[in-house]
């Protein structure tokens, strides 16, 4: 009787660095593919204005306050809902940080007018030293 040896099989090698190469180019795939569009976290209707500039125009970011039509106030990038108190607060503290800080106003068009002067007029009173600006869109644009 003969008997045949088995050689013994080699376990199969995973080569770690191929499967490394492979989700490198993967992520760089889906990050060019991504788009990075900021949404604002309120819909507003801006006011048409025929000299309305570009956002980004200025190399100094401002500080943003949103008005909703209800005349609700809205303050910094993340949106949180302040008072009028509360946001006179906010911005003497923002001001102390950074004294030549500029804010920006983004109204809807049903937005109460008194709203607005009140944030202008807090802002004044806080000693803002720069001017208030607007957001405001192009006529025809959406």
């Amino acid at each position: 009787m003969q008997f045949y040896i088995r050689k013994r099989r080699q376990a199969p090698a995973v080569i770690i660095v191929a499967l490394i190469d492979i989700l490198i180019v993967l992520l760089i795939f889906l990050m060019v593919t991504t788009t990075f569009k900021q949404q604002p976290a309120l819909k507003l209707a801006l006011p048409e204005s025929s000299q309305a500039k570009k956002t980004g125009a200025s190399d100094i970011v401002p500080l943003i306050i949103s008005i909703d039509p209800k005349g609700n106030l809205r303050f910094g990038a993340d949106s949180k809902p302040v008072t009028i108190e509360r946001f006179k607060e906010e911005l003497l503290a923002a001001i102390a940080k950074k004294p030549d800080l500029q804010i920006a106003i983004s109204a809807d068009t049903a937005a109460p007018v008194g709203q607005v002067i009140k944030v202008m007029d807090v802002s004044k009173e806080a000693g803002l030293k720069t001017g208030v600006n607007l957001f405001t869109k192009e006529p025809g644009k959406p």
